[in-house]
């Protein structure tokens, strides 16, 4: 699988478009604004075929360009049902741009995959920060792509729309189970493993709650 990163926007999201070789379809997941003019550069620039932007949640700092990169590119929007709404009809909050509609024409549900050339993504429905919060999970590649459920040394914030608290803690206590060589990349931040993490995701697990 070959991975592309920018960091984009005024909360530093991580945007991501993932590819495979072989038949040069990839996917964007999180399309933040402004992400568009980086998008549609590295697909022309190596021939990748856009089939799916995928929303890990529905906040407006991860679904901004979804509208604009869908039609660039042709390609279908994906999220949670629980989060389809805020796509639908965007909750800008403290957002300093509009933040344009989408429609999703596909649902992200537990236990799915998404599927683009050889490349399978497993996803995990892990909510607290919002309802539909979901992580692609690879574990061919041994990666895991979280959102705003985890991040290095912490946890998507749960006093927002949709945030719950005891539903993060059991998201948290379900990764926790994932191998410590898994690389995590969320949704704002560096880049983690699950071993790095792991001392703290355990207390969580076994707590069954946040710690402040």
């Amino acid at each position: 699988m070959e991975h592309l990163h920018r960091v984009v926007g005024p909360i530093a999201t991580n945007v991501h478009v993932l590819a495979d070789a072989r038949s040069r379809e990839a996917i964007a997941i999180d399309t933040a604004t402004p992400s568009l003019a980086w998008i549609a550069d590295e697909l022309a620039a190596r021939d990748w075929k856009l089939k799916l932007i995928v929303s890990t949640h529905g906040h407006w700092d991860h679904i901004g360009d979804n509208a604009a990169v869908a039609e660039h590119t042709g390609a279908n929007i994906a999220v949670h049902p629980l989060d389809r709404e805020r796509l639908t009809a965007p909750q800008p909050l403290w957002a300093p741009f509009e933040i344009v509609p989408s429609v999703p024409a596909v649902e992200l549900a537990e236990g799915g995959e998404i599927r683009f050339g050889d490349i399978r993504l497993q996803i995990l429905h892990t909510p607290g920060h919002t309802e539909g919060s979901v992580c692609l999970y690879d574990p061919d590649a041994g990666r895991l792509f979280s959102g705003d459920t985890l991040f290095a040394g912490g946890w998507g914030r749960v006093d927002l729309p949709g945030g719950d608290p005891t539903a993060m803690a059991a998201s948290l206590g379900r990764l926790s189970g994932l191998e410590d060589s898994v690389a995590v990349y969320p949704g704002h931040g560096g880049a983690t493993t699950i071993g790095r993490e792991r001392a703290w995701l355990e207390l969580v697990r076994d707590a069954g709650r946040l710690f402040a």
